[in-house]
């Protein structure tokens, strides 16, 4: 008889769990085992700021661990749907074995955001990625260093700071939040400026107002000087991209941007199918799977109910709107949504991998 014993037993134990694998089964019992798909246990969630929350994360045991700056990518089930979003990693890298941890801001209408501050609980498995991102400080540590962030843009910074790497260099972080309960990490940002490990200056801008580029030619007069990481909104980032090129350090500034594309959601759109080059134009009633066969795409397809998952497909970017319960479905690239296509219509411009 051909096959190994343990061969044949999966081979068995598949024909009988049919339409289930061995596999999923396992995923129940030891889901962070090594060889199954990368997931993490989520171990603690602790408050930093009314809106703002730490994730202490048990990774599975093929994670590779990080460089700080680093984030990684969730994956996350709301409602029903999974849905991707990329996080700082926040702690300082270990042993590949031991926790990690994401820091994340609720934002306004940001489901996954939002779920995983307000939601989460400790035991919950989420999906991971392993971690990627060149926002990272790269061979010698310079010997002075300026950070510009504003928000949740400190927490990559903090995965920095946290790492060690830094020390004895002269650092200033300025740093703006709305107010001085918004800061996360307060505490630990002002124990770090008490021990001179780094300078610390902060603008609240709901008093103060927008930290303006042009300032910090008094706040830090050798900033040009300094190599410079800078994480926030677009329109700071902007800025001081703007002011190191026209003062010729465009060099010595790192900037990392969060999501910046930006979906729309509206009543039908073009479907694009990346595989094929196809683009389609489709009202907001007609399945995204009737209008790829309409255009000859050779679509998956199975029940046609959105009950057998048999037309599943990424969606790569744009907006779907569940057709039996008129959710919204939104993803950029990188994101990983999977939707059904049997039961999705358009909403507004999308492409979809196949």
């Amino acid at each position: 008889m051909r096959g190994s014993f343990p061969g044949r037993i999966l081979r068995l134990a598949a024909a009988v769990t049919t339409p289930l694998l061995p596999e999923d089964y396992l995923d129940l019992v030891a889901p962070l085992r090594a060889g199954a798909d990368l997931r993490g246990r989520i171990l603690a969630v602790r408050p930093e700021t009314p809106d703002a929350a730490t994730l202490v994360i048990q990774p599975g045991r093929d994670w590779r661990g990080h460089v700080p700056g680093q984030y990684v990518r969730l994956g996350v089930d709301v409602d029903g749907v999974r849905q991707w979003r990329a996080y700082s990693v926040t702690s300082a890298p270990v042993r590949r074995t031991d926790p990690i941890s994401v820091t994340v801001k609720a934002i306004p209408d940001g489901v996954v955001s939002n779920h995983l501050v307000r939601r989460a609980r400790a035991g919950t498995i989420v999906q991971l990625d392993q971690a990627q991102g060149d926002f990272v400080l790269t061979g010698q540590p310079p010997a002075r260093v300026l950070f510009v962030t504003a928000g949740s843009g400190i927490t990559p910074v903090m995965g920095m700071l946290r790492a060690g790497a830094l020390a004895g260099a002269d650092v200033v972080l300025a740093h703006s939040a709305p107010t001085a309960a918004d800061v996360i990490f307060a505490e630990e940002l002002r124990g770090l400026a008490d021990r001179g490990a780094v300078r610390l200056v902060q603008r609240h801008t709901d008093v103060d107002g927008m930290l303006g580029v042009d300032e910090l030619d008094t706040l830090v007069p050798d900033h040009l000087d300094r190599e410079t990481w800078a994480c926030g909104p677009v329109g700071l980032l902007d800025a001081l991209e703007r002011h190191w090129a026209s003062r010729g350090a465009a060099e010595r500034l790192h900037t990392e941007r969060f999501r910046p594309t930006v979906i729309t959601p509206g009543e039908g759109g073009t479907v694009t199918f990346t595989g094929s080059g196809i683009t389609v134009a489709a009202d907001g009633a007609t399945p995204i799977l009737d209008a790829g066969e309409d255009a000859g795409v050779l679509m998956p397809s199975g029940c046609r109910m959105g009950i057998c998952f048999g037309c599943v497909l990424p969606l790569r970017q744009g907006a779907v709107r569940d057709l039996r319960n008129g959710q919204l479905t939104t993803a950029v690239p990188g994101d990983g949504v999977r939707v059904q296509t049997c039961v999705s219509a358009a909403a507004g411009a999308c492409e979809l991998e196949i």
